[in-house]
């Protein structure tokens, strides 16, 4: 089979993990007798420096005519550092979400045997744990009206959503509840915010076309102290944008680093993979990010993009052999523990797939 792949590396370490992915798909793509057509574009602050704004028009039309798209991370501290910047790289994820009607951002939590201690969190407390949220991700208050009034001195953001944005999230978490343990979480603040209680209405209203599933409603500040408790209680759970950005973030640090954790970002379109992590520009050019999230992500668009799952548990094999061997970047690694460059981890994958 011959897959075309939009390749937006980005910003800081970005290309540097996305180089791995590239090189673990490729080899994949060797083993099962696949084709792969890359197509680079630009996204992010090095698009802003090269043509003025963060998702130009010519890589979403790459996009567009991709059979999924490979995505790296955004952002740069000249930007996170003036207030007043009148476009920024972030402004390019949001733009590419819309334009490609990416409404549901999907993100596995899950630990791995060998990493097991390496959690902040005890370890009777995370065994087991493999959790699915599905975050609202085009909609809320990041697209809201917002502004400033009395002269700069009060500022507003405004959380907006439809009863159909609510549904189409849903519907994909029934969907996903339906093929795994049948448990569906709904994570509001009903008590508190009106777009709450129409996300609470909806998916009750829903619960009747899925009797199979079992659902639970519970307020966003529970499943942040719940998350750290026992958050192998949960299977999937389903939020809108805000709270589920800070949630997934906070589900990530379970497994031990958050540049471990894959994620996809599907809809009406184009779907898209990357990893959880940003752009770290702390370790930009050093050759020390992790690239395994990055790597993990390749997995899930073999899997769901493509329909290739055979190719994909064998990325995930190979990740969970290099953890167990110890082929591991700085931030996995205990004291005097061997760690090893971003590249040659890639390279250990590739040699042993």
């Amino acid at each position: 089979m011959k897959y075309t792949i939009a390749l937006l590396a980005g910003d800081g370490i970005g290309p540097e993990v996305i180089n791995e992915a590239v090189k673990v798909s490729d080899a994949i793509a060797k083993k099962f007798n696949h084709e792969i057509i890359w197509t680079p574009a630009l996204t992010g602050a090095c698009a802003i420096d090269a043509v003025g704004v963060p998702y130009p028009d010519e890589t979403h039309e790459i996009c567009m005519k991709a059979d999924a798209v490979l995505f790296g991370a955004v952002g740069h501290p000249k930007f996170d550092n003036d207030p007043s910047a009148p476009v920024r790289p972030e402004q390019g994820l949001l733009l590419m979400r819309k334009k490609l009607g990416l409404f549901a951002n999907v993100r596995p939590t899950f630990t791995f045997p060998s990493l097991i201690d390496n959690s902040p969190l005890k370890r009777e407390r995370i065994e087991g744990t493999d959790l699915v949220f599905l975050r609202e991700l085009t909609g809320g208050i990041y697209f809201g009206e917002k502004g400033r009034l009395d002269g700069g001195e009060t500022a507003y953001d405004t959380c907006t959503y439809t009863r159909v944005e609510v549904q189409r999230l849903a519907k994909k978490g029934f969907e996903l509840a339906m093929t795994r343990t049948k448990k569906l979480c709904c994570v509001d603040k009903a008590n508190v915010l009106e777009t709450s209680r129409l996300w609470r209405e909806t998916v009750q209203a829903m619960e009747k076309d899925y009797p199979e599933v079992t659902v639970s409603y519970e307020f966003v500040d529970a499943v942040a102290m719940r998350l750290v408790q026992w958050p192998n209680s949960y299977d999937v759970l389903i939020t809108e944008n805000l709270f589920g950005d800070i949630l997934t973030d906070e589900a990530s640090v379970i497994s031990g680093s958050m540049g471990l954790m894959p994620s996809a970002s599907v809809g009406e379109h184009t779907s898209l993979y990357e990893p959880i992590h940003g752009s770290y520009p702390q370790a930009t050019g050093l050759n020390i990010a992790n690239p395994l999230a990055t790597i993990l992500s390749a997995a899930m668009m073999f899997e769901d993009a493509f329909g290739l799952k055979e190719e994909a548990a064998t990325i995930r094999a190979a990740v969970n052999k290099s953890l167990e061997q110890g082929i591991i970047t700085e931030d996995l690694a205990t004291k005097d523990a061997k760690t090893y460059k971003t590249s040659e981890v890639g390279d250990w994958l590739v040699a042993n797939l």
